[in-house]
């Protein structure tokens, strides 16, 4: 899973004193959107929905889940979360919450319901829906931090996803940007004979953290695995099976707190030049 964050316009909110470890100040209302919708918190936030496109530009060109700090004043930043493989975006609604609590905005699309070993049509949505954003903010966005929560290159070394994303070559990812890369411990171990691990050695995070460039962070919680960070309950197929396909930890909410928290403090640093937390 992938997030960026969009420095367009940064935060005039005082929030330091917020233990990033747990739900901030702010309530979130989760707003799901098929086509453009107004917001969903109540007249007097209507600054907080700033950086949401007006209900008179055309739908997304996928389904949108967005998280929203309601009450929160100034421009806000922003941020893009991708899903996992063959996931769906609401079995992150539970860490979107934690992190728009903090006073962000959280954009999480549907990127597919159904996808094959090739993930450039997933590129293409991506695009399409940063164009799309584009268009409603009217002006070009500006992607400030990087932040890879357990990223995976396919399933071996020689096996990569097309196109492939990992190049073996230290320090070959020279983004301009401030990057962290966030690991489960668990992610390399198989949880069973049947099943190859979720995030095999040779193109998990280690490897995408040996290709970052200065200016990155590497946290990896060893007791966990590779999908403790969705939510506690997800449902229908792809959600009860990510309970049987992957080595997890013995309760997901810690891994989420923990990946929401150090997401919250990686932001503030880079975006906001509170370091306290980081």
């Amino acid at each position: 899973m992938t997030v960026t964050s969009s420095s367009t316009s940064s935060s005039s909110i005082a929030r330091s004193g917020t233990n990033v470890f747990e739900i901030g100040k702010y309530y979130v209302v989760l707003q799901i959107v098929e086509a453009a919708e107004r917001n969903a918190c109540s007249s007097k936030t209507k600054s907080s929905s700033s950086s949401i496109p007006p209900p008179k530009n055309p739908p997304p060109p996928k389904p949108l889940l967005i998280g929203m700090p309601c009450e929160a004043t100034g421009k806000l930043p922003m941020l893009l979360l991708l899903h996992g493989y063959l996931l769906s975006n609401s079995f992150y609604s539970q860490l979107i919450n934690h992190i728009a609590s903090h006073g962000f905005i959280v954009i999480a699309p549907q990127l597919y319901t159904i996808v094959g070993p090739n993930s450039s049509d997933e590129i293409k949505s991506t695009a399409a829906i940063i164009n799309w954003l584009s268009e409603g903010l009217y002006t070009s966005l500006k992607f400030s931090t990087l932040i890879g929560i357990d990223p995976v290159d396919g399933m071996d070394t020689g096996k990569q996803t097309p196109p492939p994303m990992l190049t073996y070559v230290p320090q070959s990812f020279d983004l301009e940007m401030p990057v962290m890369v966030i690991g489960s411990g668990l992610g390399e171990v198989k949880r069973n004979i049947l099943f190859p691990p979720c995030a095999p050695k040779g193109v998990n995070h280690e490897d995408f953290f040996n290709e970052c460039w200065k200016l990155a962070c590497y946290f990896v919680a060893k007791d966990y695995g590779h999908l403790d960070m969705l939510n506690d309950h997800t449902k229908e197929i792809t959600g009860k099976a990510t309970y049987c396909l992957c080595k997890n930890g013995n309760s997901r909410q810690p891994m989420r707190r923990f990946v929401g928290g150090v997401m919250v403090a990686f932001i503030k640093a880079y975006l906001e030049g509170d370091s306290s937390w980081l």
